[in-house]
């Protein structure tokens, strides 16, 4: 059974920083590939970062390059965001995510990943 369980969010003000973790358990994940998510009120969720578990070639959103980084620790099958510069638009529910596939064209499509985690809310506050 594949688990991803958040954690690390809260309020922050604006300006200030969070790290999420993600940790994954259930089975191997070496071939595969990780990311971050997210999406406000009355939105779609939007992709964020990503990263694969081999390698650990990293690719962000426009709207976080230089501000966010995605990293991974293989011995505690964990991924991380740390989310710098934040911003109140970066409010929303951040998700973690699995795509089985590490090399896709499309790696910002929901579609592409088959396991997701519950989500941990991140607020920025003015």
């Amino acid at each position: 059974q594949v688990q991803l369980v958040e954690s690390g969010g809260g309020l922050v003000q604006a300006g200030g920083s969070l790290r999420l973790s993600c940790v994954v358990s259930g089975r191997t994940f070496s071939n595969y590939a990780m990311g971050w998510f997210r999406q406000a009120p009355g939105k779609e969720r939007e992709f964020v970062a990503r990263i694969r578990w081999s390698g650990g070639n990293t690719y962000y959103a426009d709207s976080v390059k230089g501000r966010f980084t995605i990293s991974r620790d293989n011995a505690k099958n964990t991924v991380y965001l740390q989310m710098n510069s934040l911003k109140p638009e970066d409010t929303a529910v951040y998700y973690c995510a699995a795509d089985s596939v590490a090399y896709r064209r499309d790696i910002s499509s929901t579609s592409g990943y088959g396991y997701w985690g519950q989500g941990t809310q991140v607020t920025v506050s003015t």
